[in-house]
């Protein structure tokens, strides 16, 4: 999936659902935190917060009396029409949703005390440019050995063969360069069990783990031996990998 592929990919889902996942089935075991909850504690409330990749700010929005204002930004139209429409449904009136790309962050310097990055695309220079000294940056990420078993399966995937632990060693690089001090980072792998098989499918089927899932009908044949052959009591057995980039400007 080329960029402008991925772009157009992203823009669909996020006119669809705007990455809310709440209604797939699925049972994790060993999870060791939850990211927005390390994003909080962090957080006093005359704080101002940024999240970049915000999607359909669902995280956000359930976070926004952590802080006195939350933006969240969105380079994808279709994700912030769905972020807009979630904030007002929820009435909260502390969070501002714009569509924004982050390799161009168009906020004065210094703006930010917190700034928070899950799952999206970020620019450390950009970053330090809006943060206040002193301020900090969170991020959690997908590692390259996320859905391992998927992936091997169907011989494709994201970031399919790509050392892992590549992603993590440039971000820190780069936060290193930009400026960044007290540059820490977590990982963890977490077991998850899909209760059906439809649940597998939404998955595959709006996020970008297979590129371009289900256009043709040997996908669906390789998704059925999978299913075969990670089947168990528990449902259909895959893996979550992601790790933490915390850092101080």
């Amino acid at each position: 999936m080329n960029p402008s592929d991925y772009i157009k990919f992203y823009d669909r889902v996020g006119k669809i659902n705007g990455w809310d996942f709440s209604n797939v089935k699925c049972v994790s075991e060993g999870i060791k935190w939850d990211f927005y909850n390390e994003v909080m504690k962090t957080c006093k409330r005359s704080d101002i917060l940024l999240d970049i990749g915000t999607g359909g700010g669902e995280a956000i929005l359930s976070i926004a009396e952590s802080a006195l204002l939350l933006v969240g930004i969105d380079q994808s139209t279709g994700m912030i029409d769905t972020a807009t429409k979630n904030s007002a449904k929820s009435g909260v009136p502390n969070v501002r949703f714009l569509k924004m790309d982050a390799e161009n962050l168009e906020f004065p310097a210094d703006f930010f005390n917190v700034i928070s990055c899950r799952h999206s695309e970020f620019f450390a220079k950009e970053i330090a440019k809006v943060l206040i000294q002193g301020g900090t940056f969170h991020t959690q990420q997908v590692s390259e050995n996320d859905k391992s078993n998927i992936k091997e399966a169907f011989g494709r995937g994201q970031a399919f063969g790509t050392k892992a632990g590549t992603l993590k060693h440039q971000y820190i690089t780069e936060l290193s360069e930009a400026g960044f001090s007290d540059i820490q980072s977590f990982e963890c792998n977490v077991i998850e069990y899909y209760q059906t098989a439809e649940d597998l499918i939404f998955l595959l089927k709006h996020t970008p783990i297979i590129p371009d899932f289900g256009r043709t009908e040997v996908d669906f044949q390789m998704l059925q031996q999978f299913i075969k052959e990670n089947q168990t009591e528990k449902g259909i057995r895959t893996n979550s990998e992601r790790f933490i980039i915390t850092a101080k400007l």
